[in-house]
């Protein structure tokens, strides 16, 4: 059972936990020891990613060779107990495999060199040349393995480098050189794990438990186990595991790791809640619908993890064109020595290369703004995504369920028959008859009446006619109430003498519903799609960033596409489709030579997300809407695109002026290393340091930028 009372300190004292124990406290810091920590090969934050998620943690270090956990928190006894209970219910087995650079062995290397460049001006020659052998043979070998597997790489220019200078005598040079190669490796495979890892702190877990209602007791369930329509209970600074329907209870749940909104949500009975988002006030009884792998956690997860091994044209073609600068480095290091049989000035000029920043920028900053995009609501499918969207030209909306809110709202009631049935007494009539029925039309009218404070009346049995309308009885009055079709084609009701009425709502792109009492016709009612009120300004931002070509695809009719348009600004009008209409539309504007966005969230818009250069879905779409598309917004704001689009321009500027400096500043260390005026040891310090700067330039320019 939940403990309602919250803990003291002398309760956690008496706590006996499994795998974990207190080391050190202070008043807001905790230190403590996992058994397992230091023999999990899993990623490490995975682990830290959990705590960090909890409310009242401030920040975490992990030591894995310490086996120690240090969590600063808001001091208050009821986190720490929720900290430490995390803690002891953590699997070692559940952490990712994910690959990092930095395995240790640049630094261990880094290390070796440095000290023995110290140690060894205070050596007999002897021991000293003994001594230099030992520390740069792995970089010598690993030139000499590369060039047998792989060819000629920027690791057979190193070794190469390293190895004339020790063949002169040099010892100096060899052990800075070497300390200075592994110093850079160290710090480019450093800031290239830190861009993966900012991204990793998305890929938040489910807790591996979680409380579940069983025949009115509340049973602990493996996250795993839990099943559709289980009845979960999650309290303060809690986890919510699935994605379902709250079934009572009130809570402010944070959802800042799903949509980005650091602003805490209130949720009440039947408000939807995704897993993943975290109860920070109040409990909450939620009816699980989706679980497990199917989860909004898990499908993020998902995406994320196939971003990370997606490869961007940009990133092919640079990795393409650092290869092919190894060969020209080598080829201007042979015609140096030919020209000046010169060994210092090979070795300086085969230090000096365009690859490892031409090959790590472009990724570094890709996953920078995968980052910076998840961070605020935008996932985006790996670095094509980025590259296509800066060049995108031409944005298509699909109508419902993007520039509106798929929900309809009635805006026009006019009677045709005012004496009798007033415009109120219209609608209160509709009201009290499409309140028996679950179609949208239905639930507007009914939402106005009851906005209206309009009275109930009293009518008869309703019969559906499906896909036409309602028949019901008021007063012994037969009450029809339906499409223009249905009226005329069905009930023989005659429309056409109030054909002022109906043209002047249909020019306004209405929804038209007819009304007649006995055979008459007593009023139409108007009902628009809900518009999102950010629509117009999102258009105008779009076109601001040089996207001139705006369109909306819709079943609608024309006239009410193309009023719609006009309010919003849009250029471009595609109306009276049927689904698969979509597609061939995204198909024949690419080939006119335009990059296309789509911009959709239903199961029809798969075909269109798929053959767009970007997709686009809303977060509310259909799974396999999502599963279609290259970027996806889970918080449901149409700023997002503007956003996503500010965001890869940004970025690709970023990786062209990396390229420019990168080609630039080494084409002048070239110059300066064959002419002579850079020693070994300089060149591979600027080398280095360039192309460590351009890392990090690549690491936060995106973020600088925005």
């Amino acid at each position: 059972m939940l403990n309602p009372d919250p803990p003291t300190d002398a309760i956690i004292a008496a706590t006996v936990y499994d795998h974990v124990h207190i080391v050190h406290e202070l008043p807001r810091r905790l230190r403590v020891k996992l058994k397992w920590l230091n023999i999990t090969n899993g990623d490490k934050t995975y682990f830290a990613s959990i705590l960090e998620r909890m409310d009242g943690v401030k920040s975490v270090r992990i030591n894995p060779h310490a086996k120690s956990i240090i969590v600063t928190y808001d001091g208050r006894p009821a986190t720490k107990a929720l900290v430490l209970e995390r803690l002891d219910r953590l699997d070692p087995a559940a952490a990712p495999r994910l690959v990092a650079n930095t395995d240790g062995r640049h630094f261990f290397h880094m290390a070796l060199s440095g000290m023995a460049l110290a140690a060894t001006p205070f050596m007999p020659p002897a021991l000293r040349t003994a001594v230099m052998g030992v520390v740069i043979a792995p970089t010598i070998l690993e030139g000499v393995t590369s060039l047998l597997t792989r060819g000629v790489t920027v690791e057979v220019l190193d070794g190469v480098a390293v190895g004339l200078a020790a063949s002169r005598g040099d010892w100096f040079t060899a052990l800075s050189t070497d300390f200075l190669i592994h110093m850079g490796e160290q710090l480019e495979a450093w800031t290239s794990d830190t861009s993966t890892d900012l991204l990793r702190q998305l890929l938040h877990p489910a807790p591996a438990k979680t409380w579940v209602e069983v025949d009115g007791e509340l049973i602990e369930m493996a996250t795993d186990d839990l099943q559709p329509n289980d009845i979960v209970v999650v309290g303060p600074g809690e986890t919510i595991v699935a994605d379902g329907q709250v079934v009572s209870g009130t809570a402010l749940v944070n959802e800042s790791t799903i949509t980005g909104e650091s602003m805490p949500v209130r949720k009440e009975t039947q408000a939807r809640v995704m897993s993943g988002t975290i109860v920070e006030e109040g409990r909450l009884r939620i009816r699980a619908v989706l679980v497990g792998d199917d989860t909004t956690t898990a499908r993020i997860s998902r995406f994320i993890r196939e971003s990370l091994e997606t490869k961007s044209e940009t990133q092919i073609r640079a990795e393409k064109e650092a290869n092919q600068r190894i060969k020209i480095t080598l080829g201007l290091g042979a015609l140096t020595f030919l020209i000046t049989r010169d060994l210092t000035r090979l070795a300086s000029v085969f230090l000096v290369d365009y690859s490892c920043a031409l090959k790590l920028g472009t990724p570094v900053a890709m996953k920078s703004t995968m980052y910076k995009g998840a961070k605020q609501g935008i996932l985006i499918k790996g670095g094509g995504a980025i590259e296509r969207m800066a060049e995108v030209d031409t944005i298509i909306f699909d109508k419902t369920g993007t520039l509106t809110y798929g929900q309809l709202d009635v805006v026009d009631v006019r009677s045709v028959a005012p004496k009798t049935w007033p415009a109120n007494e219209l609608l209160a009539l509709v009201a009290s008859i499409e309140e028996h029925s679950t179609h949208p039309i239905a639930h507007a009218v009914v939402t106005k009446a009851r906005d209206e404070k309009l009275a109930h009346v009293s009518h008869s049995d309703v019969q559906f006619i499906v896909a036409h309308g309602l028949v019901s009885e008021v007063n012994d009055k037969r009450v029809v109430i339906g499409s223009r079709h249905f009226l005329e084609e069905h009930e023989g009701i005659k429309v056409a003498r109030h054909k002022k009425h109906i043209h002047e709502m249909e020019q306004e792109g209405l929804i038209l519903l007819y009304t007649a009492v006995d055979g008459k016709l007593v009023g139409i009612l108007g009902l628009r799609d809900r518009l999102r009120p950010e629509a117009q300004g999102i258009v105008q931002a779009l076109r601001t960033q040089g996207i001139q070509n705006i369109a909306i695809l819709t079943g609608d009719r024309r006239a009410k596409a193309e009023a719609l348009a006009q309010e919003l600004g849009i250029n471009e009008v595609y109306a009276e489709l049927e689904p698969e209409d979509k597609a061939d539309i995204v198909l024949k504007l690419k080939d006119q030579g335009r990059t296309v966005a789509f911009v959709g969230d239903g199961v029809n818009d798969a075909p269109a997300l798929v053959n767009a250069n970007v997709g686009i879905a809303m977060p509310q779409g259909a799974d396999i809407a999502q599963a279609s598309a290259d970027v996806i917004l889970t918080d449901d704001r149409l700023e997002e695109i503007v956003e996503v689009r500010k965001l890869s321009t940004a970025t690709m500027k970023l990786i062209k002026s990396n390229f420019n400096i990168a080609v630039g500043v080494n084409s002048g260390l070239f110059l300066a290393a064959s002419m002579g005026w850079t020693s070994p040891v300089v060149s591979s310090l600027l080398h280095n340091g360039t192309t460590v700067g351009t890392l990090l330039r690549s690491l936060v320019g995106t973020r600088a930028a925005d």
